[in-house]
């Protein structure tokens, strides 16, 4: 390489007495650079036929179906009154209920369903409706605003129907220190509990 093309490469600025070539990148690097770049609209774009399929989008849609028709959401057709009443004098499922109260209820309704922060569950008044349905619904979908969670999300849906069962069976028992009436009292008288 001759001086005096090594003195064309050099750029005019000098630091401390160090002066510096003027070292551009390779040509392919750039062809690389500018590539990915373009890529990269295309793809964020959406265009068809960059990647594989009719784009991202219509990809994650495929997906969204395809995981949907595997798995399938349990479709809430309501409570079975019948069933709930039914179970609200076996003892089994008055066990099983009365596990669930204790593990997720009692630190809001007490153990024996006076009320605490919740609503007594004991007496004829009721916030969200006493027939067995609306017991259902407030605990199956909860009620935020007055910090119920949706127990329906977190437990498996004989759980919820059997701590149902065993709150119907509450209605009407004399807890130790029962909270005041809240809500609207039920027309109906409650069920004779246990």
């Amino acid at each position: 390489m001759s001086a005096s093309h090594d003195e064309d490469r050099l750029l005019q600025h000098e630091y401390d007495g160090i002066q510096e070539y003027d070292n551009p990148m390779p040509r392919w690097w750039l062809y690389i650079f500018w590539g990915s770049i373009v890529w990269a609209a295309l793809f964020w774009f959406n265009v068809p036929g960059i990647g594989v399929g009719e784009g991202r989008i219509a990809d994650y849609d495929a997906s969204v179906a395809a995981a949907a028709a595997e798995f399938p959401q349990p479709v809430n057709t309501g409570p079975d009154v019948a069933a709930l009443l039914a179970m609200s004098t076996d003892p089994a499922a008055l066990a099983t209920g009365k596990t669930v109260f204790a593990a997720y209820c009692s630190a809001c309704h007490a153990a024996d369903g006076g009320g605490v922060i919740g609503p007594n569950l004991t007496d004829n008044s009721w916030i969200h409706g006493g027939s067995p349905e609306a017991i259902y619904t407030t605990v199956h979908d909860g009620v935020l605003d007055k910090g119920m969670p949706a127990w329906g999300q977190s437990l498996k849906p004989d759980e919820v129907s059997a701590v149902v069962a065993y709150v119907i069976s509450l209605q009407g028992t004399t807890p130790a220190a029962p909270k005041a009436a809240e809500g609207i009292a039920a027309t109906d008288p409650p069920p004779s509990g246990s």
